[in-house]
């Protein structure tokens, strides 16, 4: 970098952070003066959703702020110490960077998660000003745009589809002595894939099991049957493992036949009219809620994703279910049961769904941002590794009384945050890596990780090009850890240079802790494997300086059922950001070991996804 570019770097550095600042205050202040006015937290009419009543009373509430325990644990009265010992001036120095670090990540969370962004939702005013947002801030670091035309966006063309919550689902025995009727939203929740007004769902009712058809475990749940035209209940995840073979589908570890898009996908390539999966907590590893907000609201699909449309593409809770098979005189345990072996058959349940979808339906574009550090060396500076980190969320309902806005503070105000710093930190080095680095914020993680899948079709560079992607999502607002846990790093040679950051970082290197709930499937990451490319989801570590060893989980638990993919996900000035800056620190240290590499990251082999990029 020239010292002319340099200074005006500074320049621009600075002003953001002075922006930040005055935005972290400004906001600071209004929460202050509504406290002050007896609001209890109640948020500004100027940053309500249209669609709420202007006097409609607020029930949000303000955290009082308290004082962060594992902060006063580590720096103490006493003095400032780390890990039992005084840190030296140098290191000093290096803690007020970090302290101006965490202020720029707070203030970007901060921004990103307040009601003026409306949840960021896909296709929304609110999303959209959250890619500007990004594409300034990568504007103002001096990257190079890598979207559409020159310029930061990708334009992402997708279809959304919202189905009237008046619809019902009608299931009618065959012999027509029998019917029952599910509420939406209640019992059930549905989209389709048809570009119509409103959609006739009128098949037989076919169980097939787990819906897996799956030749390296000697496994189809199928059976050769003709399932054209017909609708499809099935269970999400795999069939379990045995003592006879402890392996079977990844042991006790979720593999992607075990998701549901792989579900959908198998259903549409079989020519099936549509698909109802029966939803429980204890296969899904999240409650019905998580369902309903996700899949109750607007959906969306790529425009030209090339794939069979399904007529109906549906969840049902347990008892929904039940009820519905035992419309055929079945029991949906003794189902379960007899799909748990390779002898399981589909059963036909003498019944058939017969029901009118009434949707609306709109095209939309809807950006990734993107943005790109040119590599220094001259033979690989056309090989390229991409952080990733989705900008979006679940918007605003407007039709759901009290808070109806979805900010997604940690999910995924938090990733964006991190791509952020990661993208300071990098090109604030002397020497840029060797290797081009792209910062990836897709659009429509929510939707089904569909602005990834669309820049791996439509890549930057050849997807021949990109040597690894490393993925943000959900980050850490907890506090310092002792360890990372890297989803995925098992299954490719990333372990290797994820190992010796960690090595140098004076951290261990954690398990998935929870692989029946299939991470590695679950985030933006996992497009870039199915394109052949080394991929992983870098998740915060599990043990907490200042917790017991347990304490992770408990706050994993309290989060799942209290706030993912619920309004309450909120920036809280109660958060350890320290924890985040870690966690970029590592994550850019591995990009930079990535990108300077002699040799490209490799899939292990025998891995599901290594036949596609080895």
């Amino acid at each position: 970098m020239t010292p002319r570019k340099k200074i005006i770097h500074s320049f621009v550095l600075i002003l953001s952070l002075c922006i930040g600042f005055i935005a972290v205050a400004s906001m600071a202040e209004s929460d202050v003066s509504a406290q002050k006015k007896g609001r209890k937290g109640a948020k500004s009419s100027s940053r309500r959703s249209r669609t709420t009543a202007r006097n409609q009373p607020s029930t949000r509430r303000i955290a009082p702020v308290v004082a962060r325990k594992s902060y006063d644990e580590i720096m103490g009265r006493s003095g400032t110490v780390m890990q039992g010992r005084m840190l030296t001036p140098g290191e000093l120095v290096e803690l007020e960077g970090e302290s101006l670090g965490e202020t720029r990540i707070r203030a970007d969370i901060r921004y990103l998660s307040d009601d003026l962004l409306e949840g960021r939702g896909t296709g929304s005013r609110g999303g959209m000003l959250a890619a500007r947002y990004i594409a300034s801030q990568f504007e103002g670091l001096g990257l190079e745009p890598a979207g559409t035309d020159r310029s930061y966006l990708q334009h992402v063309q997708l279809v959304g589809t919202k189905t009237d919550p008046s619809t019902q689902l009608v299931a009618r025995a065959s012999s027509g002595t029998s019917e029952a009727r599910f509420r939406f939203g209640e019992d059930f929740v549905a989209s389709t894939e048809m570009e119509e007004p409103e959609v006739n769902v009128i098949g037989d009712l076919v169980f097939v099991g787990y819906g897996i058809s799956a030749p390296e475990y000697n496994w189809d749940d199928y059976k050769g049957l003709d399932v054209r035209g017909k609708i499809l209940l099935m269970m999400v995840n795999d069939p379990p493992s045995s003592a006879a073979e402890p392996k079977l589908f990844g042991g006790a570890a979720l593999t992607y036949y075990g998701r549901w898009t792989y579900k959908f996908e198998e259903a549409a390539r079989r020519g099936a009219g549509g698909i109802i999966l029966i939803h429980s907590p204890e296969s899904a590893g999240y409650g019905w809620n998580v369902v309903k907000n996700s899949w109750g609201a607007e959906t969306f699909t790529l425009a030209s994703s090339g794939k069979p449309p399904l007529r109906i593409k549906g969840w049902v809770t347990d008892d929904t279910a039940r009820a519905i098979v035992k419309l055929s005189g079945l029991d949906l345990n003794s189902l379960r049961l007899s799909a748990q072996t390779r002898e399981f058959r589909p059963q036909s349940l003498n019944a058939n769904i017969d029901t009118k979808l009434k949707v609306t339906t709109r095209k939309i574009t809807s950006p990734n941002v993107a943005g790109l550090l040119r590599g220094s060396d001259p033979n690989l500076m056309n090989e390229f590794v991409v952080v990733s980190a989705h900008w979006d969320h679940l918007g605003i309902r407007p039709d759901q009384p009290g808070d109806n806005i979805y900010n997604g503070a940690v999910d995924n105000a938090t990733g964006v945050a991190g791509l952020l710093a990661v993208a300071r930190w990098l090109t604030e080095q002397e020497k840029r890596p060797k290797r081009s680095v792209i910062f990836l914020s897709p659009t429509a993680e929510e939707q089904g990780l569909l602005g990834a899948e669309y820049y791996t079709r439509n890549p930057y560079a050849a997807m021949s090009k990109t040597v690894a992607n490393l993925n943000l999502d959900s980050m850490n607002v907890l506090g310092v850890t002792t360890d990372i846990t890297p989803i995925g790093a098992e299954r490719s040679t990333l372990r290797m240079f994820i190992d010796a950051v960690a090595r140098d970082s004076s951290i261990t290197v954690s398990p998935d802790p929870r692989p029946e709930q299939g991470l590695f499937y679950r985030s933006d990451h996992l497009p870039f494997a199915k394109a052949g490319v080394p991929a992983i989801n870098l998740n915060p570590g599990t043990h907490f300086v200042g917790h017991s060893d347990t304490w992770a989980a408990e706050q994993f638990k309290e989060f799942n059922e209290t706030r993912y993919h619920q309004p309450s996900d909120e920036y809280s000035p109660n958060w350890d950001l320290r924890g985040l800056l870690q966690q970029a620190r590592l994550a850019s240290l591995i990009v930079s070991r990535i990108a300077n590499a002699p040799d490209r990251p490799r899939w292990n082999p025998g891995d599901e996804f290594g036949k596609l990029g080895n």
